[in-house]
């Protein structure tokens, strides 16, 4: 069952980011205006986020995914 122990170790480092980076932000740029030669372009801003504890649950079912893996041995 090695692939068990693969996504369990991709897992542990999902989880350790996640705890560590708490979200992510990204802009996007969109036409407002279009008027041939005039063109006027906003930028917008967004964050996605997400709680800490949420990390601390992919690390948890990561470390289990690997203790899983190596008792099939």
């Amino acid at each position: 069952m090695a692939y068990m122990r693969t996504i369990g170790i991709i897992l542990i480092i999902a989880g350790i980011l996640m705890m560590v980076f708490t979200g992510f932000n990204f802009t996007t740029e969109k036409r407002v205006v279009d008027l041939g030669p005039l063109k006027v372009d906003k930028q917008e801003n967004h964050t996605i986020g997400w709680p800490m504890y949420v990390g601390g649950v992919v690390l948890l079912g990561g470390i289990g995914l690997v203790v899983a893996g190596a008792k099939r041995r």
